[in-house]
């Protein structure tokens, strides 16, 4: 339930889901938000640990920024302040994934007034967020197709780290845009190569090499160009926790790329892992992933709903798979934050005999011409 206090310009809603989501179109809308209800009938009520980080977060990358939290934790009101940047340290949550903070930093950065150098120490792989290594080779790319210089963006895995300790760190730079360019993206291609690391941290080394030879079985009965590399760190590098994973990357003849990943369980879970079977799992989450398709991986379809709303006066067209939920949200927050709907049309092609894969949608919209204010202007 969503109502708007227009006098006020506070956004008021219900309940914990998509908090992230509200809050970053707060920032970049200059909106408040006041969020009531949060967990109210769970056992453990009120805002959790992890979303008092990611606000602790937008507060370091922020000037100006007001917080009121009740007593409970049932009831939250955030005034968004002006988006400063640079260069800031954080120790993350160890409840979510690097994925969860990583991906704000993605859809605010180019809006900052000095470009952003973020250090993030967390868990770099887990079951539930995107890892590092998805934002780097999934989300990424979809970034660069709306900005004209991308020399300055970067995403390095300095240390990986596992659940339930963590002891991963990873630095993020991002350049700043004054606006975002409109795209048009109707033709994801052929995949011509897949890609991919396996990695074994705090396990025996031969692991790496078993996750690789199970996800190669799979792949190359239907394409010849697959290459795997291993990554077997030591010491601090590889962080406080065993762990073991493998990040698959398919790449078209477009420039888009699909993105999948496995990994064991946690040291402390009833479930053993094998290697061979995170490898294969893997594989058929990739050939999932290429069967979904779109221009751009189905995990960053909220990122190009962002930028293609916030582009210059113009039109903005994409082809992407089955919309997710959460994209499906984003969606309607985005209405109710800056007033913008999308045009979805099904999209019926007449290769469709070929199985070129799942049924695809056209999102149409006219960017609202969004400018980065918090630039200096020379």
């Amino acid at each position: 339930m969503t109502s708007f206090n227009k006098k006020a310009n506070i956004l008021s809603y219900k309940g914990s889901s998509h908090m992230r989501q509200r809050l970053i179109l707060s920032v970049l809308s200059g909106k408040s938000v006041k969020i009531d209800e949060i967990r109210k009938l769970d056992d453990n009520p009120g805002i959790q640990e992890f979303e008092v980080n990611l606000i602790r977060l937008l507060d370091k990358i922020t000037n100006g920024t007001i917080v009121e939290l009740n007593e409970t934790g049932t009831s939250v009101f955030f005034q968004p302040g002006l988006l400063h940047g640079g260069t800031v340290q954080h120790e993350c949550s160890l409840q979510r994934g690097v994925g969860y903070y990583l991906e704000v930093l993605v859809m605010l950065g180019l809006f900052c007034k000095v470009p952003l150098n973020v250090t993030l120490r967390c868990v770099t792989n887990n079951c539930l967020d995107p890892s590092a290594d998805h934002i780097l080779h999934g989300f990424l790319p979809c970034l660069r197709k709306f900005i004209l210089d991308d020399e300055d963006l970067e995403l390095k895995i300095v240390k990986r780290g596992m659940l339930p300790h963590g002891g991963g760190e990873v630095k993020f730079s991002c350049p700043i845009s004054k606006q975002v360019r409109p795209v048009q993206l109707l033709d994801a291609g052929m995949v011509k190569r897949v890609r991919g690391v396996a990695y074994a941290l705090r396990v025996a080394p031969s692991i790496a090499n078993r996750m690789v030879d199970s996800a190669k079985g799979v792949l190359l009965k239907f394409l010849p160009d697959v290459f795997i590399t291993t990554d077997q760190r030591k010491g601090i590098q590889s962080g406080k926790s065993p762990g073991f994973g493998i990040h698959l990357v398919a790449e078209t003849t477009q420039g888009v790329f699909y993105v999948a990943e496995q990994m064991s369980q946690p040291a402390e879970a009833a479930d053993v892992s094998l290697p061979e079977d995170v490898g294969a799992k893997a594989a058929q989450r990739l050939l999932r992933q290429i069967y979904l398709g779109g221009c751009v991986d189905p995990a960053a379809q909220s990122v190009a709903v962002l930028l293609m709303a916030l582009s210059r006066n113009d039109v903005s067209k994409i082809m992407v798979g089955p919309l997710s939920n959460y994209t499906i949200s984003f969606l309607r927050h985005l209405r109710e934050f800056f007033g913008l709907t999308f045009h979805l049309e099904h999209c019926v092609g007449d290769d469709d005999s070929e199985g070129r894969g799942s049924d695809k949608i056209h999102m149409t919209c006219v960017g609202i011409g969004y400018s980065n204010l918090n630039k200096r202007t020379i």
